[in-house]
């Protein structure tokens, strides 16, 4: 199976440095593209969302020239957990913000918009407790951009820059674009694995009915009475022992479990049990 990670590599001294300076945009062009086309491969193939973030999150700090980076995604009950990050300083950073309930990417994600903090000097009245923790660590400004498709939000993107001072507008644009690229990733990832759990789960169950209906056959010539009463008796004798109706009906195929053994305590009626006389 082809490896369809990101590359975590750094360009080699005797290469040729694509950063560009243009309009005052200073950009790894190369760079960019590059990780684009490695973020947009994840739609068409299965890949680890852990990895994937961590390179991706290394990467824009490349990009960006920024100090750290890191990535929150929501959990099942829509609490934001940190899931990838390019430092260990930035996984405590983004554990500390989300432990005291303030700070860019809890923002981000939960008004849906880009967050920006270009001097984080002047939000510790705004943020106290993150503010003054992001300070103390030595960064400068911060981003925060949503994971958002249409009107799902499953997390977000912070950007740490060691620096005061604003983005320009394209960088902007670059670090909001990847991060798309990213949710739908994600989304066509976990889309993707409940398609499959789905059909999976359907599989079984037309299997699992096989058996069952092999099961009642067997009851109802072993016991002498009809299909209906049969699977009366193979339910009533899964419930009362505890049992999963499929187990019992399993071992009434492969003749572990006979017919005869079955008991008619926990029936919904007796006489069901009786072969019909019509």
């Amino acid at each position: 199976m082809p490896d369809h990670r990101l590359p975590d590599h750094r360009f080699p001294d005797n290469r040729p440095d694509p950063t560009v300076q243009k309009n005052g945009i200073s950009m790894n062009e190369t760079l960019l593209a590059e990780t684009f086309v490695a973020a947009a491969d994840t739609l068409v193939s299965d890949f680890d969302v852990v990895d994937f973030l961590s390179v991706l999150a290394g990467r824009c700090v490349e990009l960006f020239d920024a100090g750290d980076a890191g990535f929150m995604l929501s959990d099942s009950a829509g609490r934001l957990q940190v899931v990838a990050s390019s430092s260990h300083q930035m996984r405590l950073l983004e554990l500390f913000e989300l432990q005291h309930d303030e700070g860019p990417c809890l923002e981000a994600y939960q008004q849906g918009h880009r967050i920006e903090a270009t001097d984080l000097r002047d939000e510790t009245r705004r943020w106290p407790q993150f503010g003054r923790e992001a300070l103390d660590q030595g960064f400068g400004s911060a981003y925060a951009f949503p994971m958002r498709l249409r009107e799902e939000t499953i997390g977000a993107f912070n950007l740490i820059r060691t620096e005061p001072g604003a983005l320009l507008a394209p960088e902007l644009a670059a670090a909001q674009a990847l991060t798309d690229v990213a949710t739908i990733g994600i989304l066509h990832h976990r889309a993707s694995r409940e398609t499959q759990l789905r059909s999976e789960q359907l599989q079984y169950a037309l299997d699992s009915r096989i058996v069952i209906e092999q099961a009642k056959g067997v009851i109802r010539e072993q016991n002498g009475i009809d299909v209906d009463a049969a699977f009366a008796l193979l339910r009533a004798f899964s419930r009362d022992r505890n049992r999963r109706l499929i187990d019992v009906a399993t071992e009434i195929v492969n003749r572990t479990l006979t017919a005869s053994d079955l008991t008619l305590i926990g029936t919904p009626d007796h006489d069901r049990t009786n072969p019909r006389t019509d």
